[in-house]
């Protein structure tokens, strides 16, 4: 198949014009999916999320990747050192070009990282990084703060961008490289990456059209998919009947309650696989004066029984959690279990002067997580037998982040994957002293704030003794558990589904980030 070389021009909700697009000719192996919702934007630095990470992999590709048993391989990096305790230097692949034609250089790296740093979503975890210098055309020089125990797990976040593209100024004025937070930018529109696939039509909530890059770089993929779309099916018994009735070939999530029905089927093929990703709700100490006293939060945490939802609600496909560091991660502390006690909650409620309870908003999404809106009402249920009266509103997710980057409710649900596949990763967003400078706790949507426990976290990162190091970060799970800081529901687990012809397994992981530009569809079938 012969595809056109273009640059994407779309406007959001509206279709790409003719002029912007050239016709392509018919893709030979045509790959239809499904997701629960598509990317909020084509910026990969505007929001650091799992749908902007998907779709980072399919569009662009990062200096490191992870593989399926969590070791890490080469990408655009081709091999690297630890030259001392703060400096990495990497060779880049030579021959690389982005889909607008211009070649990618050590340049294109330095860029970016500068560019990630002053992104409010990811100069959080990019803060260790001093400096990043190109030494030549293809070596890197990468200089941290402070010895850096991550920094090649950092560095599988770094997906180059195209520096010339992103360079000067739009029709409006605009510079180009301007990151937008839900908004209209050129890089919200606009893509020139290096990946497997360029976006050749873009339909914001309608559909996303994917096409394969003849002049790919990595000639040993396997992956022989040429054009894929991407529809969102945000609701969950529509997107299993869109597979099993053929309509589309490939579909995430797949929901508890429709796995068997899906694994019974001939014509479909399941992979499930136990899942990373915290899913828990805050509560945000400035909007509800209540939310201050400890004796009010450890009533919450009292008063929600995670393993029932996890049981009944998910179908038994979670595991209750009652720490962010799920079981394999350093921090993951052992002596802490969920605390379901609705007499200890409404005793703390008592002490607390609460004993009738007060209202509260809450907010959720409804298209994002695995039953997230039902989660949502059970939790408010709960609730209601401590006197807690909940005004609850669930939102599609291209709507529920704006919402949430503004803390409109005093309730507010998220999930997350450790970015870095690290404990720290988790408190550096969720429950750090919140700081718009530096990005810490860009989605503390509780606005809790320990110092003692953003100092903790902060040695930690410097600890290059990983048993030490695994201390620090189980009694940071310790003291969150503690005081708590928020209210932890399951680690969810994953499962996608797809025409029994596609070899999902190899392509598909825990980060959720199937490496769609390797996936194999087999032509006999």
């Amino acid at each position: 198949m012969t595809i056109k070389k273009t640059l994407l021009a779309s406007v959001i909700g509206t279709a790409m014009t003719s002029a912007a697009i050239a016709p392509a000719a018919l893709a030979e192996n045509t790959l239809r999916m499904a997701y629960d919702a598509d990317p909020v934007s084509l910026d990969i630095h505007e929001q650091l999320s799992g749908g902007i990470l998907q779709l980072s992999h399919m569009t662009f590709d990062p200096l490191v990747r992870w593989t399926k048993d969590l070791d890490i391989e080469p990408r655009l990096a081709s091999s690297w050192e630890q030259v001392n305790d703060t400096t990495l230097r990497m060779q880049l692949r030579e021959g690389v070009e982005f889909h607008s034609g211009n070649t990618f250089t050590a340049e294109d790296v330095v860029w970016t990282i500068e560019r990630l740093k002053r992104s409010p979503d990811f100069k959080a975890i990019f803060e260790p990084i001093e400096t990043a210098t190109a030494i030549d055309e293809h070596t890197l020089e990468i200089k941290t703060k402070k010895p850096y125990p991550l920094l090649l797990n950092l560095a599988t976040y770094i997906f180059p961008m195209d520096s010339e593209f992103y360079s000067g100024e739009d029709s409006d004025g605009d510079a180009k490289d301007q990151i937008v937070k839900n908004g209209n930018s050129f890089a919200s529109r606009n893509m020139s990456g290096t990946g497997p696939f360029e976006v050749t039509e873009r339909q914001q909530g309608v559909r996303v059209v994917f096409e394969r890059h003849d002049d790919y770089w990595d000639e040993e993929s396997p992956g022989n998919v040429d054009k894929i779309v991407l529809k969102p099916i945000g609701e969950n018994a529509t997107r299993v009947a869109a597979l099993l009735s053929g309509d589309v070939d490939f579909i995430a999530p797949v929901p508890p309650n429709d796995l068997e029905r899906v694994r019974q089927d001939d014509n479909a093929k399941l992979v499930t696989m136990s899942g990373t990703r915290i899913i828990l709700f805050h509560m945000n100490q400035e909007r509800v004066e209540a939310f201050q006293d400890p004796r009010v939060r450890k009533a919450f945490a009292y008063a929600i029984n995670q393993e029932g939802i996890a049981d009944r609600l998910m179908k038994g496909f979670a595991t209750p959690a009652a720490q962010m560091s799920p079981e394999g991660y350093a921090g993951y502390n052992s002596d802490l279990e969920p605390r379901y006690d609705v007499e200890k909650a409404k005793q703390l409620m008592a002490e607390a002067g609460y004993e009738d309870g007060f209202s509260i908003s809450m907010m959720a999404p409804n298209n994002r997580y695995v039953n997230d809106a039902k989660i949502a009402q059970a939790v408010a249920a709960m609730l209601a037998r401590i006197n807690v009266e909940v005004d609850l509103k669930t939102l599609p997710k291209a709507q529920y982040w704006g919402e949430y980057d503004d803390r409109v409710s005093d309730m507010m649900m998220i999930g997350w994957h450790a970015d870095t596949e690290d404990s720290a990763n988790f408190h550096e967003y969720l429950t750090a002293c919140p700081d718009a400078e530096s990005g810490a706790g860009q989605y503390n949507a509780g606005i809790y704030c320990n110092p003692e426990v953003d100092e903790l976290v902060a040695e930690a990162n410097l600890e290059l003794d990983q048993a030490k190091r695994a201390e620090m970060l189980q009694q940071m799970e310790k003291t969150l558990y503690d005081e708590a800081a928020f209210i932890p529901l399951h680690w969810q687990d994953l499962a996608w589904a797809g025409d029994k012809s596609l070899d999902i397994e190899p392509v598909v992981n825990v980060m959720n980030f199937p490496y769609l530009g390797d996936l194999v569809v087999d032509t006999d079938e």
